[in-house]
């Protein structure tokens, strides 16, 4: 399970040298930290991109290479030391850990199903992907996406 913690491993680690107790999650992190979490995410955005106009192309075997790139981590497991990897397992919320592995269950699943050309289920996995990206940011990462912050109504009348 531990091992596929990887597209935000360490979105809410709390570190306690140098920082307050009222800095919670990504704002508590180090700048390290911060930056591999960034390129994470850029790498996770670029591949998503990739996948919807691969996906429109008829082109299973990529969509497979970024499911399984997405499953396995882009650079957050490769780049974390022993120490970074305990602060996670023990400092990270069962919310954050449970949203993780079912994002990267969804990844192995559309990679999966993507191996086996099947076009529906492909887009299905795809769409739980996209969706777990944003049930994790409504509650764990609100300052970095404001309009989670927003009512509906504000959101749609541009308040």
């Amino acid at each position: 399970m531990w091992l596929k913690l990887g597209f935000t491993l360490g979105l809410l680690l709390t570190c306690s040298i140098g920082f307050t107790d009222d800095k919670k999650g990504v704002e508590a992190l180090t700048p390290e930290l911060r930056d591999l979490l960034k390129k994470e995410m850029r790498a996770i955005e670029a591949a998503m991109k990739t996948m919807v106009s691969v996906y429109a192309a008829g082109d299973y075997t990529t969509i497979e290479q970024m499911a399984s790139k997405i499953e396995n981590s882009f650079i957050l497991k490769q780049n974390l030391t022993q120490q970074q990897m305990h602060q996670l397992h023990t400092l990270l919320p069962d919310d954050f850990l449970q949203q993780d592995q079912r994002f990267h269950y969804y990844a192995g699943m559309l990679q999966h199903v993507a191996a086996n050309k099947k076009s529906e289920l492909v887009a299905f996995y795809y769409g739980k992907l996209i969706e777990s990206c944003g049930n994790c940011h409504q509650v764990h990462a609100k300052h970095q996406f404001p309009l989670f912050n927003q009512s509906v109504e504000e959101t749609l009348h541009g308040h």
